[in-house]
């Protein structure tokens, strides 16, 4: 069980372009497994500095994040850096949501290959000094770097080896992925034709 601070909220963010039962299973673990009071997928907008052809539209993205959710109670989305500069960083997101929600107190999920570069994020020693991060294992480098720190959880999780990126290539090779992706969620893409080309 990870021990949170009392009405925490876990902000899940991605792109989710798309998102997939990999994304749902991670997330719904490490709610399912802590004293958290909502999980949250943070859905990121484009970065306008990365331009991507095959990046669907913010709000389709955000979309299929709602189809995915089987919990309207605790399980939400959140479109809160559409709103905020680009590009987005997640301690001006952070900061955001901790004026607007002062009762509320905010972790993060980060998977491990992610926290090996975790000290070249922006500000990332306030995001480590005021909030907890959940560590999921991925597979790839690791680091021992913050073992010790008292915000960071590493927690022993399913390992799920799936992609939003393999999802793409796959549609697009004209594979059937709809195993891999919440049912509405491919009825969706299949319906909208999206990633085929």
């Amino acid at each position: 069980m990870i021990t949170l601070q009392e009405n925490t909220t876990i902000l899940y963010f991605g792109t989710y372009n798309p998102v997939h039962v990999g994304h749902m299973i991670i997330g719904q673990y490490i709610y399912e497994n802590s004293n958290a009071k909502e999980l949250w997928y943070v859905v990121s907008p484009q970065n306008p500095f990365k331009k991507n052809q095959t990046i669907l539209d913010d709000r389709q993205r955000l979309h299929m994040v709602n189809l995915a959710i089987n919990d309207p109670y605790h399980v939400k989305t959140s479109a809160i850096e559409f709103n905020l500069p680009k590009p987005s960083y997640t301690a001006v997101t952070l900061a955001h949501l901790s004026e607007k929600y002062p009762y509320r107190k905010f972790a993060i999920i980060m998977g491990s290959d992610n926290l090996v570069n975790f000290h070249k994020w922006k500000n990332y020693d306030t995001i480590l000094e005021h909030h907890q991060i959940i560590v999921y294992p991925r597979k790839g480098k690791e680091t021992d770097r913050y073992e010790e720190h008292n915000n960071v959880h590493r927690i022993v999780a399913p390992e799920i080896e799936l992609s939003s990126t393999m999802i793409r290539n796959g549609i697009k090779e004209g594979r059937d992925v709809s195993q891999m992706l919440p049912y509405k969620v491919w009825e969706y893409l299949d319906s909208n034709s999206f990633y085929k080309r």
